[in-house]
């Protein structure tokens, strides 16, 4: 298995760090695929001043960043990547998509997945497959779960949702294009990709 045909998408979470925009530097110096700027607690003005320092940081290095959730910040911001909860994505219009390049949605099963392709998504993140700190107490939905999805849209789709360098491979063998890391790369004094 060549490693490096998958992606490693960084998903940012500002409250694990003290230093967020240091910490983001380096993880991009990492040398991480993407970069998915998900800061769903601030207000669309707090989230597009720090979209402003994320896409000099990324753009910088060549690496692509998707805004969250914030269309509207993202256009005036001539940003063309952004990822989008299911919900919002499909209350989009066709004028609303084509202001974007590519269009990523989170999914939480196969009819999600399915659902998100037939409405053009671009690629889905399915999870969480193993237990992690973003989702406490909720039950993972595993590998069989990513398998699922995988077969069931011909989009990429990224793992998120306690990937580790030990379990990063068995959801490359599940059919996953890539995964996505928040808190390893968000807490490590020298972050390190894995693909």
């Amino acid at each position: 298995m060549i490693m490096s045909m998958y992606k490693t998408i960084f998903v940012t979470n500002r409250h694990l760090t003290d230093h967020f925009l240091e910490q983001f530097q380096k993880v991009i110096e990492s040398g991480v695929s993407a970069v998915i700027l998900r800061e769903k607690d601030l207000t669309e003005q707090e989230y597009k001043a720090l979209a402003r320092d994320a896409i000099k940081i990324c753009g910088a290095k060549g690496v692509p960043l998707y805004l969250h959730t914030y269309t509207e910040a993202a256009k005036e911001l001539d940003c063309k990547r952004i990822h989008l909860p299911l919900s919002r994505f499909l209350q989009m219009d066709e004028s609303e998509k084509n202001a974007f390049r590519e269009i990523g949605v989170s999914i939480h099963s196969v009819e999600e997945a399915i659902k998100a392709e037939q409405a053009g998504a671009s690629y889905v993140t399915a999870g969480h497959i193993f237990p992690t700190d973003c989702k406490k107490g909720l039950e993972p939905r595993g590998l069989a779960f990513l398998a699922d999805v995988c077969r069931s849209v011909t989009i990429p789709v990224y793992a998120i949702g306690g990937i580790t360098k030990e379990n990063a491979a068995s959801c490359i063998s599940a059919g996953a294009a890539g995964i996505c890391l928040m808190s390893s790369l968000m807490k490590a004094e020298k972050p390190e990709c894995i693909f």
